[in-house]
């Protein structure tokens, strides 16, 4: 079994985890089309279903930015709202068992995720496939918080524990 120490160290790496991949996943939106154009640099001349998907969405949003930019300021606030959720996370890293709440709802944001892909997805004709790769955020999400989260109940049963000593 595990000691406290142990435990709230593991859970802080973990939320340090989270709140990195967070934030790095966020901040892309700031530079979409620089990272788009480097994507499709690396499908050019190539006939596969995805390199044509990515070539119509980099020449999308390249001509959207010449022509209205101020549309790009939402992936502003795109990037803007996932450093402002993972500034939330530092209640949990604080005192995890406290602020456990925020690993559940950061799990069913996770699992929001899906209904949003599919949903919006089909709406907005997004391939199949790149709904299951937003998906897998939504996924990797969800692993990394439940061990997170059962790493704080072990903690929060080892603090009852204590207590009733």
């Amino acid at each position: 079994m595990q000691s406290s120490e142990s435990l709230k160290k593991a859970i802080r790496i973990w939320i340090i985890i989270f709140i990195i991949a967070l934030v790095l996943s966020g901040v892309t939106a700031f530079a979409l089309e620089t990272e788009l154009a480097w994507l499709n640099s690396l499908f050019e001349n190539r006939e596969s279903e995805l390199a044509i998907w990515i070539q119509k969405v980099y020449i999308t949003l390249h001509q959207t930015n010449l022509d209205y930019p101020f549309l790009a300021y939402g992936y502003d606030w795109l990037a803007f709202a996932h450093i402002v959720i993972a500034v939330a996370f530092i209640g949990a890293f604080k005192d995890p068992v406290r602020n456990k709440w925020i690993i559940q709802f950061e799990m069913i944001a996770c699992c929001m995720v899906f209904p949003l892909a599919f949903i919006a997805g089909t709406v907005r004709r997004i391939p199949f496939y790149w709904q299951l790769i937003d998906c897998s955020f939504g996924i990797i999400g969800l692993i990394l918080l439940y061990i997170c989260y059962k790493k704080i109940e072990g903690l929060e049963k080892l603090t009852l524990e204590k207590n009733k000593k």
